[in-house]
């Protein structure tokens, strides 16, 4: 009965073993292409405050300090940030929903120049690439996570848990078959008895009849 419980559960564990390295690799190639997109929108995200810095510094150069100041001193634009989450592999991914309201060049375009509306557009254009980072960014970590807990549970089950009840069972296999051929040699010994036995009786009725 032993042997049968540690047969099942050998079985199990391997076909959990195939699962969880089917997930694994699953992971990997998901967590790979997030990656991707993540290097990717990191350039973008570059490339775009780079913009949007130089024409704010140009803006900075060419409008009085004063009227500058007052002109972003009062916010003209709310943001409204929403999150949910998808289920991939049994990992979390968030996915993050913005939504906007209000006019950010909400100001007189007589005292300013182009390069602020310039600047302040790129500026919101960044702010939307960075949440889509951070969404990508967040989901990378999650599947990170989602990935080396499945590696340990996977190396577990390759390195230790099916090789401990492989060497119990053939144990239990090694035993059996000394019990049996133990059981094998009584039963012959016992068989030889018998035959002995039979054969001495045999000889002493011979004896009885020739006496007669």
């Amino acid at each position: 009965m032993t042997m049968l419980n540690l047969k099942n559960q050998t079985k199990v564990a391997e076909r959990g073993h195939k699962l969880l390295k089917d997930k694994q690799d699953g992971l990997m190639q998901e967590f790979l292409s997030i990656i991707h997109k993540a290097k990717q929108l990191r350039l973008e995200v570059e490339t775009a405050l780079h913009e949007a810095n130089a024409n704010f510094l140009e803006a900075q150069a060419l409008i009085p300090k004063a009227i500058l100041e007052n002109t972003l001193s009062v916010p003209s634009q709310t943001l409204n940030l929403s999150v949910k989450t998808k289920n991939v592999m049994s990992v979390k991914i968030p996915q993050f929903n913005i939504e906007t309201s209000g006019n950010p060049l909400h100001y007189g375009l007589t005292q300013t120049r182009g390069e602020l509306d310039l600047s302040i557009s790129k500026f919101a254009k960044v702010f939307q690439l960075l949440i889509e980072l951070a969404e990508i960014e967040k989901s990378a970590e999650n599947l990170a996570l989602e990935i080396e807990k499945t590696r340990r549970r996977v190396n577990a089950l390759e390195h230790t848990l099916i090789p401990d009840l492989t060497d119990t069972l053939k144990f239990i296999q090694m035993k059996l078959g000394e019990a049996e051929r133990s059981s094998i040699v009584q039963v012959m010994a016992i068989k030889n008895m018998i035959e002995k036995q039979e054969h001495e009786k045999a000889l002493k009725r011979k004896k009885d009849l020739i006496i007669s």
